[in-house]
């Protein structure tokens, strides 16, 4: 087989990469290791940036987003007895909207005309300092494939083969692991907030987020190692309740059935540079950030927006500065919401030591008072342009 740009992960970095090409007439392959059904279900990031909704609806993908999504002005940060809310709109002239990473694929798989290829094994990248790379992998029936393309673009995520490839020799690797994580459910029940609630506890953090009218998502701060079968949904419930102000000026948590449970470990993580060669990374492949900033999805497609404008010129005019300029451009970004993504998680999390608890206090208290540290944050929530 032989392609412009061959693309490793159909997921929302490699399918938004691979529409944005093909609305610039650049051919592209996509090959992907896992179903299509399990793609489409995987439970991630709900937020969209400013940006980001700005970046999907010029690309043809904004319909249903901004029918069935919901758009909010701020979030509420509490501790407690005090909840105060942060209007983005007010501070910084841009909002959030509410729409599920899997809400995303489902646009992108409709909108996509090109050739996905789903349920592949034992990929591998080949020759990426020359001009002439390539992926060689196994179908989904065993036959073996070798796809040529004129560039690779890894959007594979943290456990993909992209990442690997980048010899350790041409790799730097920043990383930090945090000493908790988060149990996550998903319930089928009606949000009990008009907007996400971040909410500090001397117990630990506890969010409260949504999906839907109907569907809410919440999380708690757990120890690393924790089983979640180990809580019941009733022990659940009564932590959330807790950490989150039940009976606090009247307002109430909504209980319900619980559909999935799951713990999810805080980790940052950044390799850099995102370009070896002729393969180009984007997405988790080069980097992770603990979800309490809510900009996973949205660096992904950040990275993607940049990358695909380096790569048409790159393929349709033979001009390699954008191409040489990505990794750079793309790291600016990635390293300020690393850092937002690390501050927010270390202001909102309980660590134990009454010394760290006051120093949070006083944090969240100037943030919400002064309208300099509500700006602040306000403007890297609701994103930076692209």
């Amino acid at each position: 087989m032989r392609t412009e740009v061959a693309i490793v992960g159909a997921g929302p970095a490699g399918l938004l990469l691979s529409h944005l090409l093909a609305r610039a007439g650049v051919e592209s392959v996509v090959v992907e290791s896992r179903s299509q059904e399990y793609v489409a279900s995987r439970i991630r990031a709900g937020i969209l940036e400013h940006s980001s909704v700005e970046l999907l609806t010029e690309a043809g993908l904004g319909d249903r987003l901004r029918a069935e999504g919901h758009e909010h002005r701020g979030v509420y940060l509490q501790w407690p007895h005090k909840r105060h809310h942060l209007d983005f709109v007010d501070l910084a002239g841009r909002s959030v909207w509410v729409y599920g990473q899997t809400e995303v694929q489902k646009d992108l798989v409709a909108a996509h005309s090109g050739p996905v290829l789903y349920e592949v094994s034992d990929t591998r990248l080949h020759d990426l300092t020359t001009d002439r790379p390539y992926v060689t992998f196994r179908d989904r029936d065993g036959a073996a494939v070798k796809l040529e393309a004129s560039v690779i673009a890894g959007c594979d995520g943290s456990f993909g083969p992209s990442r690997a490839a980048v010899p350790a020799s041409a790799r730097q690797v920043f990383e930090r692991t945090y000493p908790y994580s988060w149990l996550g459910i998903l319930a089928d029940v009606a949000p009990s907030t008009d907007e996400l609630i971040y909410a500090w506890h001397p117990d630990g953090f506890a969010l409260h987020s949504m999906r839907s009218e109907t569907v809410s998502r919440l999380y708690l701060q757990v120890p690393n190692g924790t089983d979640a079968a180990a809580w019941s949904d009733a022990q659940v419930w009564d932590e959330l309740a807790k950490r989150l102000g039940h009976g606090q000026d009247g307002w109430t948590l909504a209980p319900g059935p619980i559909t999935d449970k799951s713990v999810l470990p805080m980790r940052s993580f950044v390799q850099t540079p995102m370009r070896y060669g002729r393969l180009f990374l984007a997405g988790d492949a080069a980097h992770i950030v603990p979800p309490t900033g809510a900009k996973g999805l949205n660096l992904a497609i950040a990275d993607v927006a940049l990358l695909s404008r380096a790569l048409i010129a790159l393929v349709k005019e033979r001009d390699a500065g954008p191409a040489d300029r990505y990794s750079d451009d793309a790291l600016r970004r990635v390293w300020r919401c690393t850092h937002f993504s690390w501050w927010m998680t270390t202001m909102l999390h309980a660590s134990g030591d009454p010394f760290d608890a006051e120093l949070q206090l006083s944090q969240l208290r100037w943030v919400t008072t002064s309208i300099a540290g509500a700006t602040g944050l306000a403007e890297n929530y609701a994103g930076l342009p692209i």
